[in-house]
């Protein structure tokens, strides 16, 4: 074999797996994109129907407590908790953005193995030409 036909192997060798890591590349954003939208919406939905029962639950405590001295406390009361949860639930939030999975994991585990297979066959490839030229 020649050592343009060797080159054009290579080339169309590494062609083939770049090919193929884009194809893993495309599948996993298409499965990111669609579980994100999904996620997306169902959080959407949360958030308004959560939104409106702590409305309707904050005017009943409101409306409850309005003829007694202690209205101002009950909605001072109301006023912390939900601070609270915001809080809470924006660190959980935090924490999931920065311990999670990273995206595109498998794509870059495949090149990661892609690289150390070309590495183990380029050492294979000048062992071989070292003892084969003494």
């Amino acid at each position: 074999m020649t050592l343009r036909a060797s080159v054009t192997q290579v080339a169309i060798d590494v062609l083939g797996l770049i090919k193929t890591r884009l194809e893993l590349f495309a599948l996993e954003a298409a499965g990111k994109k669609a579980r994100l939208a999904r996620l997306l919406g169902l959080v959407l939905a949360a958030w308004l129907f959560l939104t409106l029962a702590i409305l309707v639950l904050s005017i009943l405590v409101g409306l409850y407590f309005w003829p007694t001295e202690s209205r101002y406390v009950a909605l001072a009361l109301l006023a912390a908790l939900y601070g609270g949860i915001g809080v809470v639930l924006l660190l959980m939030v935090r924490h999931l953005l920065l311990n999670g999975p990273a995206p595109f994991s498998a794509t870059v585990v495949e090149l990661g193995q892609d690289i150390e297979m070309m590495a183990a066959g380029s050492h294979r490839q000048a062992g071989a030409a070292r003892s084969g030229s003494f």
